[in-house]
């Protein structure tokens, strides 16, 4: 028997062992070494070979990630580990640096207790360092520290000791600042990192060697002695030493909690259910005899095996032949096979239980960010908040007319597996739009389309999101009439107050407003928002509301659920450029309902309450607000007029500049309608001496001047009228 399959009997083994199991993400800024770190922790269980771990980049399987030398899909493997005497089961997800995959790692923070963040001896914490530090707090997963490429500063950068450890204790100073600012008050100053208790290890992924406090009392090793051994290029020896897999695993087992311990805190932070009922407890518990929860992170598509759906096991056991249900679809879903995965590979075992990490095939209404339970009527997982929301759009033609049925279906495909896409099909005008995190993103997934499904495309040049809000309360209430005239609907409409925005993103409200409206009404007057405006919402609609401040009007709560439509309906596309709606307030103030049911029905309630809805966003001076980015730019100082330049030229505003050693670090921000191209233009602009990059920053009003020029453009290109309706037309 190889070591491998010794591996996957002894992971069966530990699998119900709850204290025995750590479930890890590694995430990280681009290139600070995830996946050379990761390949270190499979060479060490005896996954791989020991000499090619951090060359080999087992995780990074997909030829593309090969290609661009970039981690693009998070990737999971479950191995063992033992330490002093006793084995461990080690799941663990590698993570994409790149700000185009962020959504991976959000997914990926779901499933996981506890993470590694890795950060570079020499670039420090970078951008992307604070915003992993963001997605896993937002999660309750606890993180630590591994400080990698720490050769580098002393065979590159000839630092002395004495700097050599100044640099750490900066590290660290600001990983734990970072950590402070986003943390709860129930863990404040609790999962802060120390090098004094273990929680920070410092190495080299790519030598294989790695240190910690502990580990240097137990081997007798001062930092002067990694110094040295770096110094006269003996880091073989050093890794034999003082192996990176070891110490960091050790760390792992020592910081980072079991899920039983995990979903105690994790559980009432991402259910909203009642944790007094069986499947609350169980969860709460992690219990493998409760009944089944599993969320799914992920979802691969196999040529295969088709659908595979990877997620964590909160409560239950999954098995072969179980039906089950993906809460918000009709249908049961028989499981063909539960695996655990080892980077590329799936490995069949019969059952897996609540804790671990599980890839399912045969659960085919799956998609990522799914509850799947044995339980239809189940309350299921709080939404996924990613940090960044797709910002741009390509429109996707099939080469050959006869293809368009599969590229339909292709395109649906794409979006369930990476749901950080999003597609929208339009079967009357017959355009297919993709729109995706940035350039690369869309870029990959067009190459996917092309060399995985074999589809020959057309893809346009990128486009801009744009999202369409109002710039103040309606002057008047706006009415609405039925097609029959004999029902009114009256609306005003008003901007939504950015804390109560931010309040939606961050899932601070309920998904469910209507069943949890007593909840919903609070958090909003805490807010700040009108007792009984608070009281009459009904309904959320990405970032927008809809509330109803009647009093006593007959027969409305019957229409409720059809007004609720009108509403999705605009919020979808609104009346400016057909662009989905944001930070709108809808109020529903004032209706004349039929009293025959026959004259309310869907054809004449929706026409009424749509043509209200948009006659009164018409009236509140309609505006665009535009996707924005954070740009980070590293550059020589003699070579920093080049850069400033091609920032300058981008409608850019520079929001810091200082000076680090022989370099300038310059932070702007600039509309990501005028960052195309970017990566060309600064390579060529700097001769390639500067490292750059972008952080999404959400939405910000489109300046005057460029708003008309800026419609009539989206307009033109989606075969609308030149200028948008006036109000009148709404009137009916």
């Amino acid at each position: 028997m190889g070591r491998k399959e010794e591996n996957i009997q002894k992971a069966t083994a530990l699998m119900n062992k709850l204290d025995h199991i750590r479930n890890i993400g590694i995430a990280a800024h681009i290139d600070h070494g995830k996946t050379t770190f990761s390949d270190n922790l499979l060479a060490g269980c005896g996954m791989m070979s020991e000499e090619l771990a951090g060359k080999q980049l087992v995780l990074d399987y997909d030829e593309q990630e090969q290609a661009r030398g970039i981690t693009i899909n998070a990737a999971s493997a479950s191995m063992v580990h033992t330490v002093e005497g006793q084995n461990y089961l080690i799941n663990l997800i590698d993570t994409p640096g790149h700000v185009d995959f962020g959504g991976d790692v959000t997914r990926a923070m779901r499933a996981v207790d506890g993470c590694i963040i890795v950060v570079c001896a020499v670039e420090g914490a970078m951008p992307q360092t604070e915003t992993v530090i963001r997605q896993a707090i937002r999660e309750k997963v606890k993180p630590i520290l591994f400080i990698n490429k720490v050769d580098r500063l002393i065979n590159e950068l000839r630092v002395t000791p004495e700097e050599m450890q100044n640099r750490f204790i900066k590290i660290i100073n600001r990983f734990n600042e970072l950590l402070d600012r986003v943390i709860a008050e129930d863990f404040k100053g609790k999962w802060n990192v120390k090098v004094e208790d273990g929680s920070v290890a410092f190495g080299s992924a790519f030598h294989n060697w790695a240190v910690s406090v502990p580990r240097m009392k137990k081997t007798n090793l001062g930092f002067k002695d990694v110094y040295n051994y770096c110094k006269n290029n003996d880091q073989k020896a050093l890794a034999k030493r003082s192996p990176i897999h070891e110490v960091v695993l050790e760390m792992v087992i020592a910081h980072l909690p079991p899920p039983n311990v995990a979903q105690k805190y994790r559980i009432p932070h991402i259910w909203r259910g009642d944790l007094t009922s069986p499947l609350g407890k169980n969860m709460v518990e992690c219990n493998e005899n409760g009944p089944l929860a599993l969320m799914v992170t992920k979802i691969i598509l196999d040529p295969h095996a088709g659908e595979v759906a990877i997620g964590r096991m909160f409560s239950g056991k999954i098995q072969r032949g179980q039906e089950l249900y993906v809460i918000g679809m009709p249908n049961k879903n028989r499981v063909q096979q539960t695996n655990v995965m080892v980077g590329p590979d799936r490995i069949p075992i019969d059952y897996v239980s609540a804790g671990n990490i599980v890839a399912a095939t045969g659960i085919r209404d799956a998609i990522a960010g799914s509850t799947v339970t044995d339980n239809p009527e189940a309350e299921p997982f709080e939404r996924i908040v990613h940090v960044s929301e797709p910002v741009v759009t390509v429109a996707v033609e099939a080469k050959n007319t006869k293809d368009l049925p599969k590229l339909v279906e292709v395109l649906r495909l794409i979006s369930k597996a990476d749901p950080s896409i999003q597609v929208q099909i339009n079967q009357e005008t017959g355009e297919n739009l993709m729109s995706g995190m940035g350039e690369l993103h869309l870029e990959i997934t067009e190459y996917r389309i092309r060399n995985d499904h074999k589809m020959e495309i057309v893809c346009s040049e990128p486009i801009v999101v744009y999202r369409e809000t109002v710039s103040k309360p309606s002057p008047h209430k706006f009415e609405g009439k039925s097609p029959n005239k004999h029902n009114r609907f009256y609306i005003e409409v008003e901007p939504l107050p950015e804390n109560i925005v931010k309040a939606i993103y961050n899932n601070e409200l309920p998904a469910n407003v209507k069943k949890y409206k007593k909840e919903t009404a609070k958090i909003l007057q805490d807010l700040g928002m009108d007792k009984n405006v608070a009281k009459g919402v009904f309904g959320v609609h990405g970032l927008n509301l809809i509330t109803d401040t009647t009093k006593g009007i007959q027969h409305l709560l019957e229409t409720r659920d059809l007004i609720m439509e009108a509403f999705d309906e605009v919020m979808k596309s609104g009346p400016t450029v057909s662009e989905p709606c944001q930070a709108i307030l809808v109020k529903l103030v004032d209706a004349k309902l039929h009293d025959d049911a026959i004259h309310r029905g869907p054809a004449q309630v929706i026409p009424a309450a749509r043509n209200a809805i948009y006659g009164s966003i018409t009236i509140s001076e309609p505006t665009l607000l535009e996707p924005m980015q954070k740009v980070f730019i590293s550059t020589p100082q003699e070579i920093m007029g080049d850069a400033s330049r091609e920032l300058n030229s981008r409608r850019s505003e520079v929001k810091d500049m200082k000076t680090v050693g022989d370099s300038v670090e310059i932070e702007a921000k600039a509309p990501v309608a005028e960052m195309f191209g970017f990566a060309s233009a600064i390579r060529s602009a700097t001769g390639g001496r500067v490292l750059w990059n972008t952080e999404n920053l959400g939405f910000e009003p489109l300046p005057r001047q460029l708003k008309d020029p800026v419609i009539k453009k989206i307009r033109e290109r989606k075969g609308l009228k030149p200028d948008p309706y006036p109000a009148e037309y709404y009137m009916g």
